[in-house]
């Protein structure tokens, strides 16, 4: 639990999460990497801890409202340019990992653990552990592009 604070923690626990969850990322790479997209293993290691989890928080967050976010790359089946060209613009490799806001932005994560919201636009959360923090918490994502 020393990656999140006490009340993420608890947060993410509520919502089914354990510090050494770990399940198989396979059925949710597999469609992806048959499109020709890289699955580097920040990745794996990311779904293996959160893949299939939806995190339902709301409310008052730090800096922007909390909105419901989920963990599952085939939420995003169907995008898959989306994320390869911002991820060219970027000079970064975007892998697809789930959904914020019910569906109103994506979520993906570069071969670095970076956590990016993508439409239409692109904002960072930074790495990992930090973007669940920011998920969870409300803090706005850093607009980089768009």
């Amino acid at each position: 639990m020393q990656e999140f604070s006490p009340e993420v923690a608890d947060t993410l626990v509520s919502f089914g999460w354990s510090p050494d969850r770990r399940v198989d990322p396979s059925s949710w790479t597999a469609p992806f990497e048959e499109q020709g997209m890289a699955v580097h293993e920040v990745v794996r290691d990311f779904l293996a801890r959160f893949g299939g989890l939806r995190f339902d928080v709301s409310g008052t967050g730090v800096t922007v409202a909390r909105a419901p976010f989920e963990i599952d790359p085939l939420l995003c089946i169907g995008e898959e340019d989306r994320f390869t060209e911002w991820g060219a613009d970027l000079g970064v490799e975007m892998f697809p990992i789930g959904e914020l806001d019910n569906g109103h932005f994506f979520l993906a994560m570069d071969e670095h653990g970076v956590v990016y919201l993508v439409m239409d636009r692109v904002a960072r959360y930074g790495p990992w552990p930090e973007a669940i923090d920011a998920l969870v918490r409300g803090v706005k994502p850093e607009e980089i592009a768009g």
